[in-house]
């Protein structure tokens, strides 16, 4: 595992009394990486999210901020009708963000969702606006804060802690516990489930303990969508078992099936 070192912690982490660990997580969220470490994440999270709190930092490249923010200004004032840039997803993601961190995690779960179904350009301003529309965000704060320098700034943070951590790769996790005069443990790139439990029970230095997992009504209540794969992975599932379990529900019009030519998604109804 030669993508997995040591390194110090930018800047000192309050951390609560009953969750030690800190995650940094780094991803583009175009990246099609992105989306095979997010059932990771999400196993994580429902097993031992008693243990740690988390970032995710965005690792978009980008090239001229200062510009774009004008261009999005004048969108937002309505000179422009839309404009199409790579950078703005994550500026949408960092603009949800500011209406907390709930409505930053729905904005990104459904950004990805578009981007799977590849069936509107993300890229696009317009876009952006209707996800925001999509996962019920105040619309006029969310159009205001796009264009405004603290969602820049925002994004900016995620940029430079990216250069501080030398993270070079995406996706990357690092791991900091609560004393902040030892070194973080930082994995680049995506490994197995084991690997990331491995690391937590080393730096707690105690057994883990497991929460149960929940079922799958009130998982999809929790992540709203999900693929056929995330299904299978979370409950250690064959994906024909996962499948059939996931096809029941459907008839019980809880969930309902969005298909694509390269994957297979489950909403909740």
């Amino acid at each position: 595992m030669n993508n997995i070192q040591m390194l110090q912690e930018p800047t000192p982490e309050i951390f609560t009394a009953n969750k030690p660990i800190e995650l940094y997580i780094f991803v583009d969220p175009l990246c099609p990486e992105a989306f095979s470490i997010q059932a990771i994440l999400r196993r994580l999270q429902l097993e031992y999210n008693h243990y740690f709190t988390w970032r995710l930092v965005l690792s978009t490249e980008l090239a001229s901020l200062n510009c774009l923010s004008k261009r999005v200004k004048g969108c937002v004032s309505g000179i422009e009708l839309d404009i199409n840039h790579p950078v703005l997803p994550s500026i949408a993601i960092k603009a949800a963000e500011l209406q907390g961190r709930r409505a930053g995690a729905r904005y990104l779960s459904k950004l990805q969702e578009y981007v799977l179904l590849n069936r509107q350009d993300v890229n696009s301003y317009a876009t952006l606006l209707k996800i925001a529309e999509d996962v019920q965000l105040d619309m006029n704060e969310f159009s205001a804060d796009f264009g405004s320098k603290e969602a820049a700034r925002a994004f900016q943070c995620d940029l430079y802690i990216k250069r501080e951590m030398e993270v070079d790769e995406v996706p990357s996790v690092v791991f900091f516990n609560e004393c902040i005069e030892d070194e973080g443990l930082k994995v680049s790139g995506n490994y197995s489930y084991e690997v990331y439990e491995h690391i937590l029970q080393e730096m707690l230095d105690e057994q883990l303990v497991r929460q149960p997992l929940p079922t799958m009504e009130e998982l999809f209540t929790k992540f709203h969508t999900l693929s056929t794969n995330e299904v299978a992975f979370i409950y250690s599932l064959t994906e024909q078992t996962a499948e059939r379990e996931l096809k029941k529900r459907m008839l019980q019009q809880k969930i309902e099936r969005i298909q694509t030519d390269n994957v297979t998604l489950w909403r909740i109804k």
